[in-house]
């Protein structure tokens, strides 16, 4: 025997509403119709005088009224049964989105620290997102795929956890690593109309070579938008244990404590000039509006279909009884 699932249980306060309602209609109906035909005519003659006077005519016509209704509000919970695998084909875009792990991530400046804060945004960005396939990149001084594109989020948030101070790089960050790693990454589906990245760090920037993937990347169409995290007062850069204990601060060849910087110069030429925008960290949720609103602008791509197990809709054959029954409680 077939499960049968009910896609419309929402409506179900509606169904019941409406059908204490109508039991209420019919009761009237049937109370004044038989104080109507006692006022009219004997019970012996009723049948001669009054059309529809049986009392066996009336309870057919009444249940007949009552099955039609009771099925009408059943399709309106839409029954499902007969369960079939279906490729469904989806839209989307590819977005990369890639956080910087050097150790000036772990500066203060936003609470509790800035790869925290940026961990925060990420997920509030992606749950105010639909049918995007949104891959991980990991980059310092080298660039670590962490999680390939996937529509999957619950993976993605999977990887996206996993960063702590235990991940995080001891060496520099070099924002080409990340780039060059994307256009690869894109380079691989040359179909592709639209390729977003998103670069989250605080712009302390030691590439050699970043106006060449500059170039490279505005070539090749891929739209590079910048997060920037942190402030221009800056923070200390905190030494931590293996537990995740501060120890001390970063200091400098003189023995001064380094202060950590946003560098926001960077980051605007660099989302400028690849058709980008940067984009200012706040703690509302603003930053995560303005870049939305800029994505949607973007041409969507042909995802891959995936096969979902579906329950077929049936409520049409409970709308065809109702008709049936109200059609012959209107003929007798």
């Amino acid at each position: 025997m077939q499960s049968i699932s009910w896609a419309g249980l929402n409506n179900l306060a509606l169904a019941l509403s409406l059908s204490f309602i109508v039991f209420i209609f019919l009761l009237i109906r049937w109370f004044k119709t038989a104080r109507a035909l006692d006022r009219l005519a004997l019970k012996k003659w009723r049948d001669l005088l009054v059309h529809n006077a049986s009392l066996t005519r009336r309870i057919i016509k009444t249940a007949l009224f009552l099955i039609g209704f009771c099925f009408l509000m059943l399709a309106l919970l839409r029954p499902q049964w007969d369960k079939k695998d279906e490729l469904v084909e989806q839209e989307g875009r590819d977005l990369l989105i890639a956080v910087d792990i050097s150790r000036s991530m772990l500066a203060q400046d936003v609470k509790p620290n800035r790869l925290e804060f940026v961990k925060k945004k990420i997920k509030k960005l992606l749950c105010n997102l639909s049918c995007e396939r949104v891959g991980l990149l990991l980059f310092s001084g080298e660039t670590v795929l962490q999680c390939p594109l996937t529509t999957d989020y619950s993976a993605f948030f999977m990887f996206l956890d996993g960063l702590d101070v235990e991940t995080i790089s001891s060496g520099t960050t070099t924002i080409e690593g990340a780039l060059s790693r994307a256009m690869a990454i894109f380079e691989s589906m040359p179909t592709k109309k639209t390729k977003l990245i998103c670069l989250f760090t605080d712009g302390e920037d030691f590439s050699t070579n970043l106006a060449g993937v500059k170039s490279k990347a505005e070539q090749q169409g891929l739209s590079v938008f910048t997060f920037g995290v942190g402030t221009s007062r800056g923070a200390p850069i905190p030494i931590v244990d293996h537990k995740g204990a501060c120890v001390g601060f970063e200091k400098d060849d003189k023995g001064s404590i380094v202060m950590s910087k946003l560098n926001e110069e960077i980051l605007k030429n660099l989302s400028e000039q690849t058709g980008g925008k940067y984009i200012r960290m706040v703690q509302s949720d603003d930053d995560i509006k303005q870049f939305i609103s800029i994505v949607k602008s973007f041409e969507k791509d042909s995802l891959e279909g995936r096969s979902v197990s579906r329950f077929q809709e049936q409520y049409p054959y409970f709308i065809a009884v109702s008709f049936i029954c109200f059609a012959v409680e209107w003929l007798l």
